[in-house]
């Protein structure tokens, strides 16, 4: 299972953990933008659960349909939820969401997650 993350500079690796507990089921790694994956919350967060950080280019989650259509998602990313995109793209293909995604209390970060099982 993989998690898509979406998140501001603001986010605290807190925030990104308290995100990650929400998995369904064990996490094989994160997957976000490549300017997000350097954040340093994010990848504090992946280090201390062992996670591997995915850092995909805004092309490859462009035109990807979501269940969550966000207007401000589509009009910076041309995806409805940057966090649903990547969790689906870095799954692979064939991929299904396992809900739409969560957004944390005061917004700082949002996160999906998506595996090659079925939901």
């Amino acid at each position: 299972m993989i998690a898509g993350v979406g998140l501001r500079e603001t986010a605290t690796a807190r925030d990104i953990l308290a995100a990650l507990d929400l998995a369904p089921a064990p996490l094989a790694g994160i997957a976000t933008l490549e300017g997000k994956a350097a954040l340093p919350a994010l990848r504090h967060a992946a280090g201390i659960r062992g996670l591997s950080i995915t850092a995909l280019p805004r092309a490859a989650i462009q035109g990807i349909a979501t269940p969550t259509q966000s207007p401000r998602q589509l009009a910076l990313f041309a995806t409805g939820s940057l966090a649903e995109a990547a969790a689906l793209v870095a799954a692979g293909p064939g991929a299904t969401l396992h809900g739409p995604r969560l957004v944390l209390p005061g917004g700082a970060a949002t996160i999906a997650f998506a595996s090659k099982e079925q939901p």
